[in-house]
C-alpha cells in the first residue's frame, strides 16, 4: 500500500491492536482509536497494557480490515508510546470524541468496564508504517 492508501485505510478505521513487550512477556490487546498528525490516540484505564508501555515504550500497532471475498487489508505501525496528561489528555479525549459516535458500543463497553480503574491518555507516535492488501477481485 502506498503512503496516501495507508493514511486513507487508517483514518477510517476504529479499531486497533496494540502490541507491547516487557519483562519476557508480550502482550496484544485491541483498542479504539483515532489518528491525528503521525500518532494514535486512546483513552483507556489503568492495566496490563499501560504497565507494560509504560515499562518499555517501544510498541507495535496493527489495523486490519477483512472482506467476505477473501481480501484483506492491513497496517503495521512501529511507534512509541506517550502518556498523555492534563491539557494533551482532555486533547486526545477531544480527538476520540469527535471521531467516534458517542453511543457507540465501544465508547459503551469502555466506560462500564472501567469502574475502578483509574484513566489514561496515551498516543502512538508512528515511527514506521507499512500496509498490504490482497484484492480477491483482481
Amino acid at each position: 500500500m502506498s503512503t496516501l492508501e495507508i493514511n486513507e485505510f487508517v483514518l477510517v478505521q476504529r479499531i486497533g491492536r496494540v502490541g507491547c513487550h516487557a519483562d519476557g512477556v508480550t502482550y496484544v490487546v485491541p483498542v479504539v482509536f483515532a489518528w491525528e498528525n503521525d500518532s494514535f490516540y486512546v483513552y483507556t484505564t489503568e492495566g496490563q497494557k499501560v504497565t507494560m508501555m509504560r515499562h518499555n515504550s517501544r510498541v507495535c500497532f496493527e489495523i486490519d480490515e477483512y472482506f467476505a471475498d477473501g481480501g484483506w487489508r492491513s497496517v503495521i505501525v512501529q511507534g512509541v508510546y506517550e502518556e498523555l496528561r492534563d491539557e494533551d489528555a482532555a486533547r486526545a479525549l477531544r480527538i476520540l470524541t469527535e471521531r467516534l459516535s458517542p453511543t457507540s458500543g465501544a465508547q459503551r463497553e469502555a466506560r462500564d468496564s472501567s469502574e475502578g480503574r483509574a484513566p489514561v491518555a496515551f498516543r502512538i507516535r508512528a515511527q514506521e508504517m507499512t500496509g498490504r492488501q490482497v484484492d480477491r477481485n483482481a
